[in-house]
């Protein structure tokens, strides 16, 4: 059988539903970048587009400062002004400006049926009925961020709502970017990358309850500062923490990126309560030869970004002993919020070109025993290092005896290149087949004149191998706003449409719901498909089979 049909049947394995056609088509390429050019998304001819939330929807339990789902107030002059206008008869070729995006990001879905003499889910209304199934997600840009839940089940006037705005001290949420569902507390926990303006990072870790409107506090002194972004639970309670904080650039290699995140397991003291402390630690990676572990070297960009440690972290085929190291124990170091990169680099942990999230593969007999994540890379073409030093990122894989195990084997699973760079949100769709999505970024998309994309890799192949190549099945468009954000200076845009959030659950809020407890079934028995297309018009979409 051609490799090419045999990916589409394998694909078909984990895209199956009672709809379901008998294959899974590959898109064959992704969209083009062209100035002023507006594209529709395109997905394989399988698969259907099914729209939850779009940017201009009126929050129900809206704020002042936080009226809409996907955009925020920049000015009283602006707060009703949801479209940009390029001009007016006075300045008609000036940008008006726009409303500032809130950029809603990552998806975490639930189905929360009231038991026996429990209350329901409530919003702003309290006659209105919300059901039962639910997707959360925080917002990354703007003044400040937000929680929001779209209801699933609901009107439209009650399609969304505001869950909080505000930390229960009174001070704004700060931008968020993660987020996942912590049952051993029942907790919502959100991440943050934000740095601060003086470059101290600031992002945290949030911990929000379900009910509304949603107490949230911060877990900075717990688990620190840093450029959070993905964040998964595992069977023991653990917490794992991906990273992105972007390295400095080399001199002597423009616009390749020093290896500078690190991937981190928080280890609470108390799973039903996370504020009671625990020891934070994080991956440290043995060099081939055994000599000691792949670290940070500080003022040496030039360096590190051809190293020969970089070099074989990016070789297909080498595999390296991993050991976790503690960081910070809140039981010797205290409840002070402290910074964990730097906490990372001194205890001699290993870097990455900017890792971006995590999740475990699921499997019926051995549990949280393998971690995927994804590596960004430099999300620039012009980066004069080459593909083998990490320049357009890639996918690792993290092999252990359990959660709990302090050592490991890690691996290059899959290896970026200029078609496939900027990976950045993942999930698995069964034991095999994983949903890779990209954010190449506005730089990337203008040198190789092409979107961002979503691929199916399956788990069991070899990369190494040319013939083995990705699924593309998801080919990102680019709205209206989207363009005009990016062709007119002035705005509050961001650019391209950017993929994010794709996120595969059966909304089970149990332990066993834990993503990578169980292995899904795609369209069957509750298991549904989630993204955000950030960026422009701030979509939030449900990908569901072609009904024929």
């Amino acid at each position: 059988m051609r490799r090419d049909l045999y990916l589409c049947a394998v694909a078909c394995t984990a895209l199956t539903g009672v709809a379901m056609a008998a294959s899974i088509t590959p898109v064959p390429t992704a969209n083009p970048k062209a100035p002023g050019l507006v594209t529709p998304n395109v997905l394989s001819p399988e698969l259907d587009l099914r729209l939850l939330a779009t940017g201009s929807m009126p929050l129900d339990g809206a704020t002042s400062s936080t009226p809409y789902y996907g955009y925020i107030d920049s000015s009283a002059a602006v707060a009703a002004l949801m479209v940009p206008v390029l001009g007016s008869a006075a300045a008609p070729s000036t940008p008006a400006l726009e409303s500032g995006k809130t950029e809603p990001d990552k998806n975490t879905y639930l189905v929360l049926e009231p038991s026996a003499g429990a209350a329901p889910q409530l919003g702003a209304d309290p006659a209105y009925n919300y059901g039962t199934h639910f997707l959360y997600q925080g917002h990354e840009a703007g003044s400040h961020g937000y929680i929001t839940r779209i209801n699933l089940d609901a009107d439209g006037a009650h399609r969304v709502t505001l869950l909080a705005d505000t930390l229960s001290d009174g001070n704004l949420i700060p931008n968020i970017d993660g987020s996942t569902w912590y049952p051993f507390s029942r907790h919502l926990l959100f991440t943050g990358e934000e740095a601060a303006a003086s470059g101290v990072t600031e992002g945290v870790v949030l911990q929000a309850t379900l009910n509304y409107p949603s107490l949230v506090s911060k877990l900075d002194g717990v688990i620190g500062h840093a450029g959070w972004e993905g964040i998964q639970a595992d069977s023991a309670g653990n917490l794992w923490l991906v990273a992105d904080q972007g390295g400095t650039t080399s001199t002597l290699y423009p616009a390749a990126r020093q290896p500078n995140s690190f991937v981190y397991r928080f280890v609470p003291r108390n799973r039903a309560a996370l504020d009671q402390g625990g020891r934070l630690q994080a991956l440290q990676v043995i060099k081939l030869d055994g000599s000691g572990p792949i670290v940070f070297h500080p003022g040496q960009a030039d360096a590190d970004v051809v190293s020969k440690d970089v070099r074989d972290l990016h070789t297909y085929g080498a595999r390296f002993r991993t050991n976790w190291v503690t960081i910070h124990d809140t039981a010797r170091d205290g409840f002070v919020a402290f910074d964990a990169n730097a906490a990372a680099k001194l205890a001699g942990a290993t870097p990455f070109k900017r890792p971006e999230n995590g999740v475990f593969r699921p499997s019926y007999n051995n549990r949280f025993g393998e971690f995927f994540f994804t590596e960004t890379g430099d999300t620039n073409n012009n980066s004069a290092v080459g593909r083998e030093y990490g320049k357009y990122g890639g996918v690792f894989r993290l092999a252990q005896g359990g959660p709990n195990a302090n050592s490991g084997v890690l691996s290059l699973f899959y290896l970026g290149d200029r078609e496939h760079s900027g990976f950045d949100n993942i999930t698995f769709l069964s034991d095999r087949q994983l949903a890779v999505v990209e954010d190449a970024g506005d730089t990337m998309h203008t040198q190789r004149k092409s979107l961002d994309s979503g691929y199916l890799f399956d788990a069991t192949l070899d990369y190494s191998n040319a013939y083995n190549q990705p699924l593309r099945f998801l080919a990102e468009g680019r709205d209206a706003s989207a363009v005009l954000d990016g062709h007119a200076a002035g705005l509050n845009g961001n650019g391209d449409n950017e993929i994010t959030g794709i996120h595969c659950s059966d909304g089970d809020p149990g332990v066993e719901g834990l993503l990578g407890a169980r292995v899904p079934r795609l369209f069957d028995d509750g298991w549904r498909l989630f993204w955000t297309q950030q960026h422009g018009d701030n979509n939030t979409w449900e990908i569901v089979p072609v009904r024929r």
